[in-house]
């Protein structure tokens, strides 16, 4: 309205300046002129408060005051004026003008009627100007008829403890519109009858004539006496009551006072007797504005004052007076109209009331009666009383008389026939049914008589109440009758039909049957005469057959005995010639290799001795044999032999070949094997195989040795794959220990189409469709004449396992594996392939492990022959070799081998606890471990230096790369052994082996499978081991240890030789030379010795590009200019820069590589790269070795690995420039621990640190001052610090040198310097160095990024899933921008009409909650206009809150805000567009038909500063699953300020806090480990979450995510709390991480927990008084609670008294006087002296733990279901269960376990407790305002000990085997 009127065009005649002065004149807050005046201050007059005598009479004057001057400013009058119109009185005494002062509250009332005047009139100047602006007059033409609806709200009748003035005016109006209603009701009802020509009777109603008589008939009424005493100066409220008792004293609607003492009168309305209080009548009824004030406004300028007091120029008339101007300026008063009196307000709203009643009589009025139901706005609540006082009050009880009297009820005749005409017979109904008049009268006089209580007009018939009732009650019955009817017909038919449907059905039924039943009976007569004859010609076969088969068994025994005589004979002959053929070969062999390489190696002796021990011929095939021969016939084609000696030697080493030089064997001794811990061998009696099998094995299978085929696994398995396989192994097994015949008689040792190992690979990847491809590195095969190109990554890296790498990709996606009936089990196969076969099966599948060594042992167990059971143990220790049983089976496979042969047994035991220490293997036995197991001996190994120096170690199947790195680097003298690894050679293969967990065996076996593939015996593998530099570390000195550089430096000559390290220049190379001549030749060199010596280092090809004497001249040359050269340097001086400087110009060569396929990440392609990790940092290569990404070790923030990731092992990588990458990688764990240790060598060496805070300068100058951000240079010095918390550092800015606290520093793991730029991120915010780079932009763009892509956008989605667009008429002016806005998938700033999506569309009832949703969007991000303010949080929440609870309003969220993000050309629109998508991907994920659209959509714009995060919660949301809740406020205040992580504080019991990292994702137990970790504790089980508003403490969930957790109880708390309406609600919380099920918890067992939590949670507790304690232990607990909390400090031992309730329970402290607690506190507290803090809070808590209320949760609650127990009881929850506590006692009642509490309840006033069985049980009913908590910790403890029995009983109980 205000708008519609200041737009209004002002009219004729009238003022444009009126809005200003209106807003000028407007009434503001009083502030009591302390501030500047502003335009709503004008009505701040200055209260006269200064009092002063005039004259001898009292006055006031006005205060000086800043409001002062502003008033006149406003009112444009002169300050005199103003003035004395305050505090001054004028009238006109004989027409003489007379001045008298006002005292202060004269004046104070002067004062607010002036105020009052001007908003008066303001006021009507208002609504006048309303009253113009929405006026139309009448038109001109008569026949346009206006017509109006009025609305009257009128009064409600008053009667109140005090009624004055205001109450008899609002009466007296009430009075008037009752008479007004109740003669309109009469007059209506009188109308009706009359126009029906009904005859009726007078009604009888109350007038309250007389009562308005009372108060306006004049001369005499109430309002009239009441104008004429007002009229007299002398007349006061006294008088007029005297006169109202005196004129009135005998009318019956007056009410005199009850005594000459009371002031009031009485007045008898409609409603009721009401008495006023006479006070103030008078000034009240006058209320007239006095002259002086009138002159001043008529003095004032101001046009727009004058003009709403209605004053004129020449004169206007103000009441009796008026004003006129004289010449000399003065003002004259003179009488205008003396004998007519000023208006009095009684007079002017009896006028006003007169004029409203003459305009209700003109009109129809229709009456609303409004009925209040009660006084507290409550629903369902009716007050009698209040309810009939209206009813009363409002004259309903005489409209209800006047109806009641007449004829309620009336219908027309037409209404009436046509609802009661079912009353009538259908004859009658049928003849008049036209005639509605006939049909109602016939009906009334048939159900309701002729005795005329109902009557019967002109087109009505009126009805008494009962008559209606009685005529509704019989139509009522007339339809149920005919509706009964209907039923019944209907049924009938319906029944019928049914019947006659299933007697057909019956009939067919029967005919079948008996058909059936016939053919049945003669088939089974057939059937018997059939086996009659079947037995009897059976009979008669079977004498033929047993005299036939007599014959044959006589016939096969000779013939199978003459042919197996022939084949021993033939095989025997066969086995001589192939051994000494074999024989000859090797010693050929190694004759011409002994004479090649010089002296012969003479075997020891045992060796030697046992090696030329002839052979017992055996007697007969059937001699039992030992254990010895057995393993000689399985294996006896495998040589006894070193292994890597055989074949040429691999290109680039053929040079350590020629000068290889053996040193002496190593005994097996001084093998460094990492030790074992022995498990106690004491408790395995127990633990026996038959045990394991009747508890575990399925379908009744024994544990004894049998000789047929399973059909069933013996262990349980999930896969049908595994029980298969399981199978399949079965059978090889009985094959290997002969207890089943091999598929062809003549059986070959090689299978034709390859290894076993390749056809496992091939049958268990056959349904995977492909094959995977080979390692890259390791596979690669490069020709001779590009061997001499720098290939790093098929030199240097890991080759990996052919088993793992193909076939684990087939394991992990659960194709099938292995078909029984394959070819690899129906062919012959030879023993060492049987061995390949069973334990290939059993690496590439864990869940067969188990089950191989149970069918193992079972054939082991109870079987009697001699040659199967040592097959058996031979196959066992293999298999031990190579992997370990699981945890359950481990105790019972040590007592099987503990109990088998002395050969076997102790040698057996090894290998599994060897194999069980450093892990399963990842390829089968190879053939050198098969000849160990031969021999019961370790396997030697050659290891070649460097140097061309040979070492024969002893290994064993489970030896790893780590054990012999450090055995050479012992018994070399190298302590810098750190880098060093083992590398393997074979053909033109070099792979790096490392220095960790892999296994040396393993490598063997790869290079074997090599040798297969290329079509040779394993045997002729030509691998070798070479023990070589790998890698550097970055605090390599080349000085420390000399051992180690001159390794280093023949390791650079070679590889400079091979060509497998380049220089770039050729000085470089010349350089090198000429210090490998000094070395060699010293000081002095010869031209001729030279060239001796350059062959041996120059690769061949550079070598001949120039002449020898040309070589010769350059090398002696650089040799001469050398500082080496000139100053006699030593030549391990030269050695070490040849070193130094290899390492600072290969620093990729010198690196330990491996592979890894990109997952996620901001700057790498995702394909398989190589890391490279040396010492300067990680390198990522691309496979042509291009440098992708390089960062340093102070770049690397963490590196976290999860092994157990599906798909392969994981690791993810976070830098300091805020990226995180996630890669896919076999050598995962290797990657981090490689990092971890160089960043840990780097911090414990670096002397470079940041300083965290500031610390300024003090008096103290041996303290450094240093800002936050330093670099500090620590200087490592003794003596002067003599704690470890303060280091010696120089300030690298001031240069100032002091001592600084280690807390505030951080080491940056460097040894150089770092830079400006690394110091400046360092000491950056993550969101900062975010920001820092993302500014700096990549000068080369990806593979992956070229070209570049074009943004992505829902256009492509739209064409699917989206709406039409609606049709709209558009402006041509805004033509061009609706065809560039147009889409419906880009930026619109106008609201939706319809949703986006069709399926969201098609729901009529989420069209509206899809619009809502956008105008919110629109208004978070700016781009639509909106009155009320709207916080981010609320507009978040309208965006969100609906979307989380109809799933299919996500998709439109989605679609909405990538709408607006498209094309979106506003920057901050954009940027908060951005910040919604943030929260969006944190809640939900988009669907899978939109899910690639928007994953692209935010790939597609990279550079958004958002756009990579949203990416990765994409992606996390689709792992972890939505969200319930909306956004929490922290999430919505973090993101606006681009904020993507988030740190909480957990608040502990000690009144210490942590920050924590939590993000959108996190749930409540993540914060609970990481708090866990955080305080280092033992485990967190039991401990929880609790957050502590308002004044509630509610815990968490730990399944819950985080935020959604506080949400939850944030908006539980509000919903129950009241607030103030458009209020905002800020509930402040903290959150707590205490302990909350006090299972397992033992004092001392956790130091931390003890400390951190128990302590502090206990503490306060005991402290009330909750547990039951003596004196004695008071005191006792007094002295360590004094200890935990002052230490060692005595001072306040004097003060005990004071703290006395700091240490004693509050119901004990009367035991006894303050003195003597202290004397007793202070013994107590000199027995634990000697204790620290912590010892000090842990003897307290073990001294309550014996208490059986310890750990309890407390609740006083007031109980009802027990006599014998008090009203107010403590109820203790713990591990015990329920216990009922006496409050004052503290005797402990009762205790109910968990086990007798059937059910609980809970709500905000109660918490109930079903105790027992329903038949004999009780309840326990309590009261309590923390039902809530109570319900809560005994639903999380009946939990827990659920789920620990669960588990309990899961790991107990055995397999059921079935029948």
């Amino acid at each position: 309205m205000f708008a519609r009127l200041s737009g209004t065009p002002a009219p004729p005649g009238s003022r444009g300046a009126e809005l200003p002065h209106l807003l000028r004149h407007a009434p503001g807050d009083d502030r009591g002129g302390e501030e500047a005046a502003e335009p709503g201050d004008a009505l701040r007059v200055p209260l006269p408060d200064h009092a002063a005598v005039f004259e001898n009479l009292d006055s006031s004057d006005v205060m000086e005051t800043p409001a002062f001057p502003t008033v006149l400013k406003l009112l444009e009058v002169e300050y005199q004026a103003l003035r004395d119109c305050l505090i001054k009185h004028s009238i006109i005494i004989r027409g003489e003008f007379v001045t008298r002062p006002l005292n202060i509250t004269q004046a104070a009332d002067r004062r607010d009627a002036f105020v009052k005047g001007i908003y008066g009139h303001l006021f009507l100047w208002i609504v006048k100007k309303i009253n113009t602006a929405i006026f139309t007059p009448p038109a001109q033409d008569p026949k346009n008829v206006r017509r109006a609806i009025g609305l009257l709200d009128i009064f409600g009748f008053e009667n109140f403890q005090n009624n004055s003035f205001e109450q008899l005016c609002i009466n007296f109006a009430n009075e008037h519109l009752q008479q007004f209603f109740v003669q309109h009701v009469f007059t209506m009802e009188q109308e009706e009858y009359l126009s029906e020509n009904i005859a009726w009777d007078y009604i009888h109603y109350n007038d309250n004539r007389p009562t308005l008589d009372l108060l306006a008939l004049k001369p005499m009424s109430i309002i009239s006496l009441l104008d004429e005493e007002s009229h007299f100066p002398q007349g006061t409220d006294t008088t007029m009551l005297q006169k109202l008792n005196s004129v009135h004293a005998n009318n019956k609607a007056y009410l005199q006072p009850r005594n000459i003492h009371d002031a009031r009168f009485g007045i008898a309305h409609f409603a009721g007797e009401v008495y006023y209080q006479t006070e103030g009548f008078l000034e009240k009824n006058r209320d007239m504005l006095s002259t002086d004030i009138l002159t001043l406004v008529y003095s004032s300028k101001n046009k727009f004052l004058k003009e709403i007091f209605k004053l004129e120029s020449a004169g206007t008339k103000l009441g009796q007076s008026t004003i006129i101007q004289a010449s000399a300026g003065s003002q004259l008063f003179k009488s205008a109209d003396s004998s007519k009196q000023p208006s009095t307000l009684a007079g002017q709203f009896k006028k006003s009331l007169d004029q409203l009643m003459k305009i209700l009589t003109s009109c129809q009025p229709y009456f609303i009666r409004c009925i209040k139901p009660n006084e507290y706005k409550k629903p369902l609540l009716f007050d009698r009383d209040l309810c009939l006082r209206q009813l009363r009050y409002s004259g309903m009880m005489e409209t209800v008389h006047i109806r009641r009297s007449g004829f309620p009820i009336r219908y027309t005749f037409q209404e009436f026939a046509q609802r009661f005409g079912v009353l009538l017979p259908s004859a009658v109904r049928l003849q008049l049914r036209d005639k509605a008049r006939q049909m109602t009268l016939r009906i009334a006089e048939m159900q309701l008589g002729t005795d005329k209580e109902w009557k019967v007009g002109k087109t009505k018939i009126f009805l008494k109440d009962n008559q209606d009732t009685l005529l509704e009650v019989q139509r009522t019955q007339t339809l149920d009758k005919a509706a009964i009817n209907i039923q019944r017909v209907l049924r009938g038919y319906k029944y019928r039909k049914e019947f006659l449907r299933q007697r057909r059905a019956a009939v067919t039924l029967q005919a079948r049957w008996r058909g059936y039943y016939n053919k049945r009976n003669f088939k089974q007569i057939l059937l018997g005469f059939e086996r009659l004859q079947a037995i009897a010609r059976s009979q008669w076969l079977a004498k033929q057959y047993q005299t036939m088969r007599q014959r044959m068994v006589q016939l096969q025994a000779l013939c199978r005995g003459y042919l197996v005589r022939q084949q021993v004979q033939a095989k025997r002959r066969a086995v001589v010639v192939i051994q000494a053929h074999a024989r000859g070969m090797a010693a050929r062999r190694n004759f011409q290799q002994q004479k090649a390489n010089g002296p012969l190696v003479i075997p020891a002796e045992g060796q030697k001795s046992q090696s030329i021990l002839p052979t017992r011929k055996r007697k007969s095939i059937y001699d039992t044999i030992t254990d010895t021969e057995m393993v000689e016939q399985v294996f006896g084609f495998l040589p006894s032999m070193i292994g890597g000696q055989e074949g040429q030697a691999p290109w680039r080493f053929e040079d350590l070949e020629a000068k290889s030089q053996k040193l002496p064997e190593v005994d097996l001794d001084t093998v460094p094997l990492v030790e074992e811990s022995e498990d106690d061998v004491d408790g395995l009696a127990e633990y026996t195989f038959p045990k394991f099998a009747a508890t575990y094995f399925q379908k009744s299978a024994s544990h004894t040795h049998i000789r047929r085929p399973l059909r069933y696994p013996l262990l349980y398995h999930e896969e049908d794959a595994d029980c298969s396989a399981a199978l399949a192994v079965w059978n090889i097994i009985l094959r290997f220990m002969g207890d089943l015949p091999e598929p062809v008689l003549f059986a070959r040792n090689g299978p034709p189409g390859g290894s076993v190992t390749r056809q496992i690979r091939d049958s268990l990847g056959r349904e995977g469709g492909t094959r995977s491809p080979p390692h890259c590195g390791s596979t690669q095969k490069s020709s001779r004449r590009d061997r001499g190109s720098k290939d790093i990554s098929s030199m240097k890296l890991k080759r990996s396992s052919k088993i793992t790498s193909q076939v684990t990709s087939q394991l992990n996606i659960g194709e099938e594996a292995f078909e029984p009936d394959g070819p690899i089990s129906d062919r012959p196969m030879s023993n060492l392939e049987k061995v390949h076969f069973i334990v290939g099966y059993a690496i590439l599948r864990p869940n067969l492990r188990d089950e191989i060594y149970c069918q193992i042992c079972k054939q082991l167990s109870e079987n009697f022959k001699t040659s199967c059971l040592a097959r058996g143990w031979i196959l066992l220790s293999l298999c031990l070799g190579c992997f370990p049983p699981s945890e359950r089976f481990m105790k019972y496979l040590l007592n099987f081998i503990g109990q088998g042969p002395a050969g076997y047994g102790p040698f057996c035991a090894e290998r599994l606890r060897r194999t069980y220490a450093n892990g399963v293997r990842t390829e089968p036995p190879t053939w050198l471990e098969l000849q160990a197991v031969k021999s019961k001996k370790h396997i030697p190994i050659h290891v070649i230096l460097v140097t061309g120096e040979s070492l024969t170690v002893m290994v064993d199947s489970a030896s790893t790369s780590r054990e012999v790195c450090l055995h050479i680097a012992h018994k070399q003298g190298l302590s810098d052994h750190l880098g060093f690894s083992l590398q393997v050679a074979v053909y033109d293969k070099f792979w790096s082996l490392g220095s960790g967990r892999d296994h040396v065996m393993d490598t063997v076996a790869q290079c074997e499978q090599l040798a297969r593939d290329r079509g040779e015996n394993e045997r002729q593998s030509p691998w070798r081991i070479y023990f070589r530099k790998e890698f550097f570390t970055p605090w390599h000195d080349s000085q420390e240890d000399p051992v180690s550089t001159q390794l280093i430096y023949r390791q650079v000559l070679h590889g400079v030789w091979s060509g497998e390290y380049n220089f770039e220049k050729e000085d470089d190379l010349v350089q090198l030379l000429a210090k490998h001549c000094y070395v060699q030749l010293g000081a002095s060199v010869g031209s001729e010795a030279v060239q001796e010596l350059l062959p041996s280092c120059i690769p061949s090809k550079l070598y001949k590009t120039k002449p020898p004497e040309k070589w010769a001249s350059l090398v002696t040359a650089a040799h001469a200019k050398a500082q080496y050269t000139q100053k006699q340097a030593k030549p391990l001086a030269v050695q070490e820069q040849v070193v130094d400087t290899a390492r600072l110009q290969w620093p990729l060569l010198f690196s330990r590589l491996f592979e890894v396929t990109t997952l996620s990440g901001p700057r790498l392609p995702k394909t398989q790269l190589i890391l490279a990790v040396n010492w300067k940092g990680m390198y990522f290569l691309d496979q042509r070795e291009k440098i992708l990404l390089e960062l340093s070790f102070p770049e690397v923030v963490s590196l976290i690995t999860n092994r157990e990731a599906q798909g392969g092992q994981r690791l993810v990588l976070s830098t300091l420039h805020e990226e995180e990458y996630k890669f896919m990688s076999p050598s995962s764990v290797a990657i981090a621990e490689l990092v971890a240790m160089f960043l840990e060598g780097l911090k414990e060496r670096s002397v470079f640190a940041m300083a965290l805070q500031n610390r300024k300068a003090t008096d103290d100058t041996t303290i450094l001052p240093f800002k936050k951000g330093d670099l500090l240079i620590l200087t490592k010095k003794q003596g002067l610090l003599a704690s470890e918390n303060w280091t010696l550092g120089q300030n690298d800015r001031t240069g100032k040198t002091g001592l600084v606290p280690t807390a505030c520093l951080y080491t940056i793991p460097t040894v150089t310097k770092p830079s400006a730029q690394l110091m400046s991120l360092l000491a950056m915010s993550p969101e900062k160095r975010k920001l820092a780079a993302q500014e700096v932009q990549p000068t080369e763009p990806l593979p992956e990024e070229q070209p570049k892509e074009k943004p992505h956008t829902l256009e492509e989605f739209s064409y699917e899933f989206f709406r039409a667009p609606e049709k709209e008429t558009v402006r041509r002016t805004m033509l061009p921008l609706a065809r560039t806005q147009g889409h419906l998938w880009a930026h619109s700033s106008e609201p939706l009409r319809q949703p986006l999506l069709k399926q969201v569309h098609a729901n009529a009832e989420l069209r509206d909650p899809a619009c809502q949703i956008f105008i919110g969007i629109l208004r978070y991000m700016g781009d639509y206009p909106s009155r009320q303010a709207w916080t981010s949080v609320e507009l978040a929440d309208q965006i969100f809150s609906l979307a989380l609870q109809e799933s299919a309003l996500r998709d439109e969220v989605y679609c909405q805000i990538l709408k607006q993000l498209t094309h979106n050309t506003t920057r901050y629109s954009e940027e908060r567009g951005w910040q919604l998508l943030w929260l969006c991907t944190g809640l939900f994920p988009p669907g899978k038909a939109l899910l690639p659209h928007a994953q692209k959509f935010v790939d597609t714009r990279r550079k958004k500063l958002l756009a990579p995060d949203c990416s990765r919660r994409i992606q996390r949301i689709l792992r972890t699953g939505p969200r319930k809740q909306p956004p929490h406020p922290v999430e919505v205040e973090a993101i606006e300020q681009n904020i993507s992580r988030i740190c909480h504080k957990i608040y502990f019991p000690n009144d210490t806090s942590e920050m924590l990292e939590v993000g959108t994702y996190t749930r409540v137990r993540d914060v609970c480990q990481g708090i866990a970790t955080r305080l280092q504790l033992s485990s967190w089980e039991g401990c929880s979450l609790f957050i502590k508003i308002a004044d509630k403490v509610i815990s968490q969930k730990e399944g819950d995510f985080f935020f959604d957790s506080l949400r939850q109880v944030s908006d539980w708390v509000k919903k129950n709390k009241p607030q103030k309406e458009g209020a905002p609600v800020t509930l402040p919380y903290q959150v707590y991480f205490m302990r909350k099920l006090w299972l397992n918890v033992t004092p001392g067992k956790d130091v931390n927990a003890d400390t951190v939590l128990h302590y502090h949670q206990e503490l306060p507790k005991y402290l009330r008084g909750f547990h039951k304690c003596s004196q004695e232990d008071a005191v006792h607990l007094a002295g360590l609670i004094y200890k935990a909390q002052f230490d060692n400090n005595r001072s306040q031992l004097a003060s005990i008294p004071k703290i006395l309730r700091e240490l004693v329970p509050e119901n004990l402290t009367r035991l006894m006087s303050s003195e003597e607690w202290r004397k007793n506190i202070l013994l107590a507290y000199d027995k634990h002296k000697d204790k620290t803090v912590e010892e000090a809070k842990v003897a307290f808590l073990k001294g309550i733990c014996r208490w059986p209320t310890f750990g309890s949760a407390f609740f006083e609650v007031k109980q009802t279901s027990e006599p014998s127990y008090p009203d107010i009881i403590l109820i203790a929850i713990n591990r015990h269960g329920v216990l009922l506590i006496h409050p004052k006692t503290k005797e402990l009642l009762t205790t109910y376990p968990f086990t007798k509490i059937s059910s609980w309840s809970s709500g905000s006033t109660y918490f109930h407790m079903a105790l027992g069985s329903l038949a004999r049980g009780s309840r326990l009913l309590c009261e309590t305002s923390l039902g809530y908590k109570m319900d809560d910790l005994l639903t999380s403890y009946v939990q827990q000990l659920l789920s620990a029995m669960n588990k309990q009983r899961g790991s107990q109980t055995p397999a059921l085997a079935d029948p």
